[in-house]
């Protein structure tokens, strides 16, 4: 169990049996009485969010998140089957959980999946995945006296802003967290 001085941006706590992190903290000491600690507060299963007041004595428990290393295997209909790296077990993840993810999962991704009491919470990609422009409109010489942007698309259908440069068949590393371009890989 945490006290009420543990809590800090960021940690995750159990609430009612079910898993929260704390999103926005503040410390008040009155004149007089105990401190208190304001929080802002998620619930990472539904996704809302709540204020609660702790005072100094108060004990918060301890939320129990296993975190496992998967590898994407296929989809499923509308699931993404993900085997566990060292059991083999198989992970179904819904789009609901997986959302905007899904346009960066290739074959034989390595992924980080959290979970609390065997249900999964939250899926982690790498920082960067390699992908080839599938159709795009080629570039107009000499307009690089600034940093210009086209659209194109990959593969998957996903639309990305990409440098003037870059051309079909050009493979570029896009930033999983934000799903912008980073870097061309190689040339066509």
């Amino acid at each position: 169990m945490y006290s009420a001085s543990d809590l800090k941006k960021g940690l995750k706590i159990e609430i009612d049996g079910d898993p929260c992190m704390i999103t926005n903290f503040e410390f008040s000491k009155p004149g007089k009485g105990q401190a208190l600690y304001r929080c802002k507060i998620k619930n990472l299963i539904s996704g809302n969010t709540f204020d609660k007041t702790y005072r100094s004595s108060e004990k918060i428990n301890r939320c129990s998140l296993m975190s496992y290393d998967f590898t994407f295997s296929y989809i499923d209909g509308e699931n993404y089957v993900f085997s566990n790296n060292e059991t083999y077990e198989e992970a179904l993840l819904g789009i609901d959980l997986i959302g905007d993810l899904k346009n960066f999962i290739v074959d034989d991704m390595s992924v980080e999946i959290l979970f609390h009491n065997d249900r999964a919470l939250e899926i982690t990609l790498p920082n960067f995945v390699e992908m080839e422009i599938a159709a795009t409109e080629p570039g107009a010489r000499g307009d690089t006296a600034t940093n210009v942007m086209k659209p194109a698309s990959l593969a998957n259908g996903y639309e990305i802003n990409v440098p003037i440069f870059i051309n079909e068949g050009d493979v570029i590393r896009i930033d999983t967290r934000t799903g912008t371009y980073a870097d061309r890989v190689s040339k066509r």
